[in-house]
């Protein structure tokens, strides 16, 4: 399974991939504000990228749950500019920009990005317009409501099959506009409208997400769905990240989105060993 990036390059999903995140945001949950400026930004990449990052995922407004919107020269101002930086220091890296908003996705491919990553699945004015002229790989991400109010009470009366079924649906529609099948990624949406009890029931069933056929992308990095059961700070979610990583590879799972590339390279080495064989 690969993915085509522009310039002819190519993305090779027969393994794992671990997708450094990196938030050019003041209100991230978990490292908002770290990362604002090129000079930190670029730090921040040529460290994960010596502990094993593949792809980095860019994004310039937080989706938090609470999170308030951020207006679109303020998204511009924080992306543009660490996106053109990173693409002229590793032409090769596989840049993914995390968004929502048409002009972003564009300006952010017309500078290097390469892949699309976008939690409202490209339902957004234009960006579904954005994404088939680009032609770049695109993950669909399931969330139910907006972030303000994502959590508030999220519910389901099958949460994995309307999941899929949402997933599936929006595969259907990029299909019929132009985007090919082998381009689209999906991502389950883990904290995004989602109880904690819907999240471990997802992370239980993602097998039936690889088998649809599309590569799975699986964020749970710190999230809430950890802190929650372990009773943890996000300061100390790294085990219980590692252990949803750990469980995601075990079941398939093509891309992992994490913070802490350095401990979960290590995980997805060992759990891949288990799957394939160390000489595989």
């Amino acid at each position: 399974m690969q993915l085509q990036l522009p310039r002819n390059r190519r993305l090779d999903l027969s393994r794992t991939k671990l997708m450094g995140i990196l938030n050019v945001t003041p209100d991230s949950f978990s490292d908002g504000g770290q990362f604002i400026g090129q000079a930190a930004a670029l730090r921040q990449v040529q460290q994960m990228l010596a502990n094993g990052a593949d792809i980095i995922d860019i994004g310039g407004e937080s989706t938090r749950p609470g999170a308030k919107d951020v207006n679109l020269d303020d998204e511009l101002a924080r992306v543009i500019p660490v996106i053109h930086s990173i693409r002229q220091l590793y032409p090769d890296l596989p840049i993914s920009v995390d968004t929502s908003k048409a002009r972003v996705m564009a300006e952010a491919i017309a500078v290097g990005a390469d892949i699309i990553n976008d939690v409202r699945a490209l339902q957004e004015p234009e960006a579904l317009e954005v994404a088939v002229a680009a032609k770049v790989p695109v993950c669909l991400m399931h969330m139910q409501g907006q972030p303000r109010s994502m959590q508030h009470q999220p519910s389901y009366q099958q949460v994995v099959q309307e999941v899929l079924a949402f997933l599936q649906q929006r595969a259907e529609v990029c299909i019929a506009a132009g985007i090919a099948r082998q381009q689209i990624i999906f991502d389950p949406g883990f904290g995004f409208g989602k109880s904690l009890a819907h999240n471990y029931e997802l992370l239980s069933a993602m097998s039936q997400f690889v088998e649809t056929g599309y590569p799975v992308l699986a964020g749970m990095s710190r999230k809430s769905m950890i802190g929650q059961l372990l009773n943890r700070d996000v300061a100390e979610r790294l085990a219980g990240s590692i252990a949803c990583a750990t469980i995601a590879v075990m079941k398939g799972a093509q891309i992992i989105r994490v913070h802490d590339i350095k401990e979960t390279a290590d995980a997805i080495k060992i759990a891949q060993a288990t799957k394939f064989g160390v000489n595989a």
